[in-house]
C-alpha cells in the first residue's frame, strides 16, 4: 500500500498537470521559421540540383530539424534550429558528414530569416563570420543565400539554393 499511493499521486499529478499545461514552444514566435518546414527539392542558381532537404517540427513544437543530402549523395548535414527564449533571438547548429560545423544566430525581419556566426579568425588573420539568409518568396518557395563575410565588406557565396516544395 505504501508504494501505491505515491505511485498514485505521481500518476495524477503528471496527468493533470500535462492536460493544464499549454505548448511551450507554441506562440507565434515558435513559428517564425515554420515556412522552412517540409520536404524540398533544391536546386543552383543554373537550375541544377543542388540535393534535397528535409525540415520538419520536433519536440513539442520547439525543434525545426534539417536534413540536408546533396544532389551526388557525397555531402549530408543536419540542422537544429530553435527560438532561445533566453537570448530572444534563432539558433541553428549545423553539422555535416564532412566534419564541419556553423552555429548561427538571428532573427526574422519581415519575410526572411538571417542568420549569422560570431566573429572568428581564419588563418590569414582576417575577421569573418558567415551569414545565412531564408527568404520565403510569394509562390511559397524559399531562397537559401549562404555568405562568407571578410574583413566586414568582401563577400564569397557559399551557397545560393532555391527550395521547391516536392510533389505529394
Amino acid at each position: 500500500m505504501r508504494l501505491i499511493l505515491p505511485v498514485l499521486f505521481f500518476f495524477l499529478f503528471f496527468s493533470a498537470n500535462s492536460q493544464t499545461n499549454p505548448c511551450n514552444c507554441c506562440s507565434e514566435k515558435y513559428s517564425e521559421f515554420d515556412f522552412w518546414v517540409g520536404e524540398w527539392t533544391v536546386t543552383n542558381p543554373d537550375g541544377s540540383q543542388a540535393g534535397t532537404n528535409t525540415i520538419a517540427k520536433s519536440q513539442g513544437n520547439c525543434l525545426l530539424q534539417e536534413n540536408w543530402k546533396s544532389a551526388n549523395g557525397k555531402v549530408t548535414g543536419t540542422s537544429n534550429n530553435f527560438y532561445n527564449y533566453k537570448t530572444k533571438q534563432w539558433e541553428q547548429i549545423w553539422v555535416d558528414n564532412l566534419g564541419g560545423s556553423l552555429h548561427l544566430k538571428g532573427n526574422r525581419e519581415d519575410n526572411k530569416m538571417i542568420l549569422r556566426t560570431d566573429d572568428e579568425t581564419n588563418k590569414k588573420g582576417d575577421t569573418i563570420y558567415h551569414r545565412v539568409t531564408w527568404t520565403l518568396n510569394k509562390d511559397g518557395s524559399v531562397h537559401q543565400y549562404w555568405e562568407t563575410i571578410t574583413n566586414g565588406n568582401d563577400i564569397t557565396v557559399a551557397f545560393d539554393g532555391l527550395y521547391r516544395k516536392k510533389a505529394n
